[in-house]
């Protein structure tokens, strides 16, 4: 299993980082290098506990088609989102607010495991988390952007 954990301070209110972090056409404008958009499910607006998403993206030259529910939520302090089929053998994605007077500490904690077994974990060492990490990223920085243009 493969961990990522980042923090990003955002000068903006608990709740509007929480929604701006679940919204579905702001992730899909963060995510526009892939062309990833929602195909099924939830394809716009702010997901909510037990809804699912499907996304479609090119990553690798390839397409792909991943779904994920939301399997926690307790606003505006965190929900996570766990991966139900995709390309990946499992995904966990923690989303975690902490209010600092009018700002917020967004954390994720991101967790996958790679299919293929023992090449599945020499291919997430070699670059697949780090190409993880640069897309959870630039998603965080689109949020942070979104927030603190509105405050």
């Amino acid at each position: 299993m493969t961990h990522i954990e980042l923090s990003t301070q955002i000068n903006a209110p608990i709740g509007r980082c929480f929604d701006l972090a679940r919204s579905i056409d702001l992730h899909t404008e963060s995510m526009k290098q892939t062309g990833e958009r929602a195909i099924a499910g939830r394809t716009s607006g702010l997901i909510e506990l037990g809804e699912t998403v499907t996304w479609r993206a090119k990553h690798f030259g390839i397409w792909q088609t991943l779904s994920s529910k939301i399997t926690q939520f307790d606003y505006p302090n965190s929900f996570t989102d766990e991966m139900i089929k995709g390309a990946f053998k499992s995904f966990r994605h923690e989303h975690l607010f902490f209010a600092l007077g009018n700002q917020t500490l967004m954390k994720d904690i991101f967790i996958f495991e790679a299919p293929l077994g023992i090449i599945g974990e020499w291919v997430s060492k070699l670059f697949l988390a780090r190409y993880m990490q640069i897309l959870l990223k630039k998603r965080n920085k689109v949020i942070k952007e979104a927030a603190e243009s509105h405050t």
